[in-house]
């Protein structure tokens, strides 16, 4: 056979990321690869170099291959806050007296000067706004142009009257005060009252220090607009994991809306989600601020503690007071012989065994008496007081980013949770078990919207598996994929993988035919993104009976993945097993494109309303926690 040599570089043409294990060498199939099956492995003949067309049918020893290459995920950035920008205060005093002797003198030739009326209006044969001159006011530049458009166009006061600080005033005072019971920072919006501090009978002095409070109000009122409506950090610049187009917030119409408000407080408080699992997250918020969080003892046991049955380890005895302490009476009940003879051994025998499997089983874990991560984590309480608080912090940040009203329909994957959430008429429908990406081939964190259902789908390998994983193997063995079946093309001609020269190729389209070993099982429900994540069956059902399941290369698999589809495409799963039983592969558009958003929140609230809270599998929340840490310095000028 005529042997073919390629270093065509062509994109690869990727359906999707999905996650397997690691793989030996020499995996007799993909699956057994993807599997780590080391029994079906058998040798290969070794192969290395390039192929001469017109020479000889054997490699050239002498041709040296290229060095493997490596495909990379997104990393995470040291967070780059906002800057903030003086506010140009002294145009407002300059152009004062000119535009109000206009507007007395030719009303009908300024149009574009409007004044406020009611209290917040100032005398204005006063012209307060001529001590502006010596005002001094940093804000986030988007603030800061609101701020100078609407006092260039606007005549009157928002925050001053007559008699000096508003009531106005002082009710948005109050309400930035509290922006801490919406996971905001209260000192970020801090405005003093000048009132206080005039001590003077100096009227030239009061207007000065009026009139800096009036611009300090403006931009701290806006400032928490904005937090309040898009969140305080742009998570793009965290990491590219995360893919969000940040919101734009009319600011201009916010301050006249806060002019022109008869309850400010309650208009500033209604900038912030207002959807279900935000207000479950606030209540949580506040339900803990308000006790203390070291009123209860807590038992810990050792981060890090691995025990498995028969082993001695002298931490059993704090396993065994957190199940005395946190155990349901039921659960003490059952197993009351076993806690009461237990004297504090270190020995794990089998009757200790069973009290942490009942116990496992109890608090929804894998009931196989192995004390890892997930049992110690539940022993010990979970996270601290003071954890809690910040990722319920954090959580809100993150609720900002997604829209105010998630919508009525929509899936919702919690990454952290290892859980998608299917909603119907804005009550949850059901959940089930996901795998997720591992911390090496992370899950983005993104929405998109749910449009068509693959049935007996072909598997588009990604190429990071291809360049990572198996170009290795086929350096070896470029007769591999032809073994397993699968189709390889260059620059969309199909060819033999053994016609492939791997020494100095990679970029190569792969894909799996439909079949019962195919890596994404029988169907797949995709959203189009451009990041090739879906959700998606499985053959490799085993990992679902883990607890912690960030271990795919990216996608979502599902547990029950006909169930999800047959909610989506309003059908029965009687309806999704006709269409697997074709045996063809063909597409399936959803009656209407809704929601599905693939988030990361280590507290999130269940259906019932209760908060429940989950490892931070791939420590963004620390990476977030640095960036609104930045954030904060560069407001307050730190750093």
């Amino acid at each position: 056979m005529k042997m073919k040599t390629t270093t065509a570089i062509v994109a690869l043409a990727v359906a999707g990321a999905i996650g397997m294990s690691s793989a030996p060498v020499g995996a007799a199939t993909l699956l057994d690869f993807l599997k780590g099956n080391k029994a079906a492995q058998r040798p290969q003949q070794p192969f290395a170099g390039s192929l001469d067309d017109d020479t000889s049918a054997f490699p050239d020893p002498a041709a040296p291959a290229r060095p493997l290459p490596k495909v990379t995920g997104p990393t995470y950035n040291a967070y780059k806050a906002d800057a903030l920008r003086w506010i140009a205060a002294s145009k407002f005093a300059s152009s004062s007296q000119s535009a109000s002797a206009a507007a007395i003198e030719q009303p009908e030739a300024t149009g574009s000067i409007q004044t406020i009326s009611g209290p917040a209006s100032f005398d204005a044969g006063a012209e307060p706004r001529a001590f502006m001159a010596d005002v001094k006011v940093r804000a986030p530049s988007e603030v800061a142009t609101a701020i100078e458009k609407y006092y260039a166009t606007h005549q009157g006061l928002v925050w001053v009257d007559a008699n000096g600080v508003s009531q106005k005033a002082r009710d948005a005072m109050a309400a930035l005060a509290d922006a801490g019971s919406d996971g905001l920072d209260p000192a970020d919006y801090a405005v003093t009252d000048p009132d206080g501090a005039m001590t003077d009978a100096d009227p030239a002095a009061r207007q000065k220090r009026l009139m800096q409070f009036e611009i300090e109000m403006s931009a701290a009122v806006l400032t928490y607009v904005q937090d309040a409506q898009r969140g305080r950090i742009d998570p793009n610049r965290i990491s590219g994991y995360y893919d969000f187009k940040r919101k734009t917030v009319n600011l201009d119409a916010a301050l006249t809306n806060v002019a022109l408000s008869g309850d400010v407080k309650a208009y500033l408080v209604s900038r912030n989600p207002q959807n279900a699992q935000y207000q479950a997250l606030k209540a949580e918020l506040a339900r803990l601020k308000a006790v203390d969080g070291e009123q209860e003892a807590r038992v810990d046991v050792a981060p890090g503690t691995l025990i498995k049955p028969g082993d001695v380890n002298p931490e059993l005895a704090n396993v065994v007071a957190a199940i005395r302490q946190r155990g349901s009476d039921k659960l003490k009940l059952d197993h009351s012989l076993t806690l009461a003879s237990y004297q504090g051994g270190a020995d794990y025998a089998p009757e200790i065994v069973e009290l942490v499997k009942a116990y496992q089983t109890e608090n929804g874990l894998k009931g196989d008496g192995v004390v890892g991560r997930g049992t110690v984590r539940v022993l010990s309480g979970g996270d601290s007081h003071s954890a809690k608080i910040n990722k319920l912090v954090v959580a809100m940040e993150q609720m900002r980013w997604l829209p105010k009203d998630l919508g009525p329909r929509f899936v919702f994957i919690n990454q952290p949770a290892f859980k998608a959430y299917y909603y119907n008429e804005g009550r949850e429908q059901f959940e089930m078990k996901v795998v997720v990406g591992s911390k090496a081939n992370q899950t983005y964190f993104f929405q998109d919207e749910i449009e068509v259902v693959e049935f007996n789908p072909y598997w588009g390998v990604p190429r990071s598996i291809i360049v990572n994983e198996m170009l290795p193997k086929l350096r070896q063995d470029p007769s591999y994929l032809d073994r397993l079946g699968y189709e390889t093309s260059v620059g969309g001609q199909q060819m033999s993988s053994t016609d492939i020269d791997w020494s100095t190729t990679d970029s190569v389209d792969v894909r799996q035919p439909p079949g019962s070993d195919n890596a994404l099982g029988q169907l797949k429900i995709m959203f189009p993104n451009s990041h090739a994540i879906y959700m998606h069956d499985t053959p490799q059902k085993k990992f679902f009976g883990r607890d912690m399941r960030a271990l795919s290369h990216g996608c979502v698999r599902l547990v029950d993945p006909k169930k999800m589809a047959a909610a989506v495409l309003n059908m029965s799963v009687a309806d999704v097993d006709q269409q697997i039983a074709t045996g063809k592969n063909h597409q399936v558009k959803v009656p209407e494109k809704f929601p599905v958003y693939v988030s990361y929140f280590t507290a999130f609230p269940n259906k019932d309303g209760a908060v429940e809270y989950f490892d931070d599998v791939y420590d963004r929340d620390m990476y977030l926690g640095r960036a609104l840490d930045a954030t904060r310095k560069a407001r307050h000028g730190q750093g």
